[in-house]
């Protein structure tokens, strides 16, 4: 994970994780919506997933 994407993540969450699919980008959109904090929270766990 580099420095960008976490600040990215930070800035504007949905954006950071675009290419890790649409389901993930739903899913932070929401949170995001619901409050910045949840979503930056999904953004980064989704972001450190070793599996993907």
């Amino acid at each position: 994970m580099s420095i960008w994407r976490v600040l990215l993540s930070i800035l504007f969450p949905p954006l950071a994780v675009l290419d890790k699919g649409c389901g993930s980008i739903v899913i932070v959109l929401i949170l995001t919506i619901c409050g910045w904090i949840p979503g930056v929270i999904a953004a980064l766990i989704i972001l450190n997933n070793p599996n993907k």
